[in-house]
């Protein structure tokens, strides 16, 4: 029996991405007079790389070899999570289709939430405070965010710690995901995981995944199946991903 749900957050909960996270690194950039500028495409591209200090640290070495080694890319994160959170507080940005009402009913159904993610805790819990709820962020009743495990996704270890922090086994859980990356990570710790793609994922491989979905659909909003699975529902419930068990 499936007992908890396990959510990304960027790409998964909200489109993030492109003019969340991409806008705060290069206002970043900008400050520090660093010639830097990630646009669309480009930020897309570098989304294959998880973590943000990651991601400075690919473009660094990769992108612009003639910055120096010794740049600051924590301080620079640091920064970047500051302009990211103010964003957020001023401008809320609004749940994917099927979020909000997934997760209400989930609570309403005392079935168990997590959150298991890369980004930093001050950028999901602003992001639940402000475009959720104020109080959303104990809704879940594990938070595992940013550099609580050494290693990131696609390798398992943040929903393993999940799991460890549960007391769950794998099968009892449905991971939410949206790119490859976190498909991996899930599909690796043995988690039946659902994908709702995102503007950056659409084109990703998720093989073996129980469904791949354009969002969680509502009532009066349809989702559309992108896989082979065949499902007369038109949004994703609690009672359909209690299926995923069977």
């Amino acid at each position: 029996m499936i007992k908890a749900l396990i959510f990304d957050v960027d790409g998964t909960l909200a489109e993030t991405e492109r003019d969340a996270h991409r806008v705060a690194f290069n206002e970043t950039f900008a400050a520090c007079h660093l010639d830097w500028h990630w646009n669309v495409t480009l930020y897309g591209e570098l989304l294959a790389v998880t973590g943000g200090k990651e991601r400075m640290i690919f473009y660094r070495d990769h992108y612009d070899c003639a910055c120096p080694k010794d740049l600051d890319i924590i301080a620079l994160h640091k920064m970047k999570t500051a302009r990211y959170n103010d964003m957020l507080a001023r401008r809320p940005i609004p749940l994917r289709p099927g979020v909000r009402r997934l997760l209400e009913e989930a609570r309403s159904k005392d079935m168990r939430l997590a959150i298991a993610t890369t980004t930093t805790l001050n950028n999901v819990t602003t992001l639940l405070t402000h475009s959720l709820s104020p109080n959303s962020a104990s809704w879940f009743e594990v938070i595992a965010a940013g550099d609580m495990v050494s290693a990131k996704k696609p390798a398992p270890d943040i929903y393993l710690y999940v799991l460890k922090k549960m007391g769950l086994l794998a099968e009892q859980c449905v991971a939410i995901e949206d790119s490859k990356n976190g498909h991996q990570s899930a599909l690796a710790a043995h988690i039946p995981t659902l994908i709702t793609v995102s503007d950056y994922t659409r084109h990703e491989d998720f093989t073996g995944a129980q469904l791949i979905l354009n969002h969680l659909g509502e009532p009066e909003q349809a989702f559309t199946i992108l896989s082979d699975n065949t499902s007369h529902s038109s949004y994703v419930d609690v009672d359909m991903l209690r299926g995923f068990s069977k």
